[in-house]
């Protein structure tokens, strides 16, 4: 390996050479980050020889480079991974259906085995399995319910290891009106159970409904379509709150508003979503994702929206091309993707712009920010695509598409995700996705025992520039977890670096919805809890989630599961264990999901 790019911290460059770059046969790393990006580029750019580009491929080629290099977007991991390399799979987000039959559910079973090897995260609803008990036509038997055919899917992804790198991810989907819904919310209650799964009960605008004015609500036997039974919607949203309290699972999806949203609804309908839950995708549906850091995107103390345009019709070109240059797992998925074109251009730093631009998280301005943000995004995204279409033409679904009707003529089906970004944002060393610092200083645990001390780099600026840095201030912040109560530093610097426990649960909420209003995919946000937090404080958030018009939601109170992939040995996250070394982070741990269930 030759000279490494200094600008990478020490545990960007580990998470490099752990997952990303290339090593020979006895797992010596043989290439450094900025060959790891030039495989990348090179690999993308082959994409433009299949079109009459408006420039020469060189040059695009450089284009791709120059971003990544500097680290202002970043493609999902699988096509770090994996481009210009034999595997070639570059998507990191899959949904996969599961047929009511023994043949369809190992197919699937199949399909999600070939997925995971490449690298790739699957999702599934299992609403179509008969339920517990029912008729088994050919053997006179009863079925055993769709829980226990996810145990089968959950057992394989345990022994699978994702392109030789790490474990795979799912997404479980119920229906809220399947009569196997119980055993469905409360399947993670059990000791280390369905631990390769992020679980979502999928609610829907009737239930909602029956659930606000306290009615019973029928299951439904998806065999037959007969009601099988009636049982109160409020006891049941208690359930999934309660359970979502104890594990932070299950989280919810909401179906009626996503297909409100579904591009191609004579396509199909969206019946589940990728493992962290910010892509809805049709069965067989796949989508590779890549982010803008907004952390790069100031200049002088304000935004540069000619930047940020610039960085926009780029990542949608770049995501358009992977699509091109993809090696598909499975022929079916290859179909439905060339189909509908669907991309996700997203953001991560966004909690570091804000603090550059001196707007707390916590705040208004913040809320007006995000919307606003978003609100470019999109609309630069909708152009880079529509100039993409009249190059290369429109998603063959264009005909069956809600962009037919209005006359937008769209590259692609989708534009715009928000992903907890994960891995990524420990590269570009930005804070994950749209979430809020974790930590300001902490320990990471990176390798074989090994433990790095880290500082948030623009909290180090200010300490230095505002004459408050000190060692041993460093080291009691990440004691406590929090700036709050500590005097040493500055009011407004206290008020400016919250971190994720700081936030209330309805300024979680705000700031994704600020997202949502404006991103045709969905967004992917952790409400963090503390300890203290009731299961009626989860029940709000779910009830303001669906209020608020979000696709999903998801919950985690500190405490509520072991394998959370950050602590706190002590101080303002109240309820605490004492004890420890204060925060600690496992190593490709950015802010994002605190269960350890999403690896993109």
């Amino acid at each position: 390996m030759q000279k490494e790019n200094t600008s990478l911290s020490s545990n960007s460059l580990e998470v490099l050479k752990r997952r990303y770059l290339l090593k020979d046969n006895k797992q010596n790393v043989i290439e450094t980050p900025e060959e790891l990006f030039r495989r990348v580029v090179r690999h993308v750019s082959f994409a433009e020889r299949n079109f009459k580009t408006s420039c020469c491929r060189d040059k695009i080629e450089e284009d791709f480079y120059n971003a990544m290099k500097s680290l202002e977007f970043l493609p999902n991991s699988p096509t770090l991974m994996n481009a210009g390399t034999p595997l070639g799979q570059l998507s990191a987000c899959f949904v996969i259906p599961v047929a009511d039959s023994i043949d369809g559910i190992f197919e699937s079973l199949k399909s999600m085995a070939k997925i995971h090897q490449t690298g790739g995260g699957t999702g599934f609803s299992f609403s179509r399995l008969r339920p517990k008990g029912d008729l088994v036509s050919t053997t006179k038997g009863a079925a055993s319910g769709p829980v226990s055919f996810m145990s089968i899917f959950d057992a394989a992804t345990g022994v699978i290891v994702q392109g030789g790198r790490r474990r795979g991810a799912n997404m479980g989907v119920l229906r809220c009106d399947h009569p196997d819904i119980v055993e469905f919310i409360e399947a993670k209650t059990q000791k280390e159970a369905f631990s390769n799964f992020n679980l979502s009960v999928g609610i829907t605008d009737s239930f909602m409904k029956a659930v606000k004015l306290n009615k019973e609500f029928s299951l439904i036997n998806p065999r037959t379509n007969k009601i099988v039974r009636k049982v109160n919607a409020r006891a049941t949203f208690n359930l999934i709150a309660s359970a979502a309290w104890k594990t932070g699972d299950p989280g919810i999806i909401f179906l009626d508003n996503i297909n409100r949203a579904n591009p191609t609804p004579a396509v199909g309908r969206i019946e589940a979503t990728n493992p962290c839950g910010e892509l809805p995708l049709l069965p067989y549906e796949s989508c590779n994702l890549g982010s803008i850091n907004l952390s790069r995107m100031i200049s002088a103390k304000r935004i540069d929206y000619e930047r940020l345009a610039s960085r926009v019709r780029l990542g949608i070109r770049f995501l358009d091309n992977v699509i091109e240059v993809n090696k598909y797992p499975l022929p079916e998925i290859k179909k439905v993707t060339f189909a509908n074109r669907k991309i996700g251009l997203g953001v991560m730093g966004f909690a570091d712009m804000l603090v550059r631009l001196g707007i707390p998280y916590d705040s208004d301005d913040a809320v007006s920010l995000a919307g606003k943000l978003m609100r470019f995004i999109k609309i630069k995204s909708i152009e880079a695509s529509v100039e993409l279409a009249k190059e290369r033409g429109v998603f063959p679904n264009y005909a069956r598409s809600i962009y037919s009707r209005k006359g937008i003529r769209l590259r692609n089906a989708t534009v715009n995700t928000i992903a907890p970004t994960g891995s990524i944002s420990i590269i570009a060393g930005c804070s994950s996705g749209i979430e809020p610092l974790f930590a300001i200083s902490f320990t990471r645990n990176v390798l074989s025992g090994l433990k790095l001390f880290e500082v948030n780099s623009i909290f180090e600026e200010t300490a230095k520039a505002r004459g408050f840095y000190n060692p041993k201030l460093l080291a009691r912040i990440a004691r406590l977890g929090s700036l709050r109560g500590i005097k040493a530093i500055p009011a407004d610097v206290r008020k400016l670096f919250v971190t994720a426990f700081d936030v209330e649960p309805e300024q979680h909420l705000k700031i994704q919805a600020a997202f949502q209003q404006h991103t045709d995919n969905s967004v992917s946000k952790t409400i963090n809890l503390p300890p203290e937090a009731t299961i009626e404080d989860v029940r709000k958030i779910f009830m303001e989630a669906y209020l608020l018009k979000l696709k999903g939601i998801t919950v985690y109170r500190y405490g509520s599961r072991k394998d959370q992939v950050i602590s706190f040995g002590y101080g303002q996250i109240r309820n605490a264990p004492a004890g420890g070394e204060g925060v600690v982070a496992e190593s490709e741990y950015s802010g994002g999901c605190a269960t350890g269930t999403c690896p993109f």
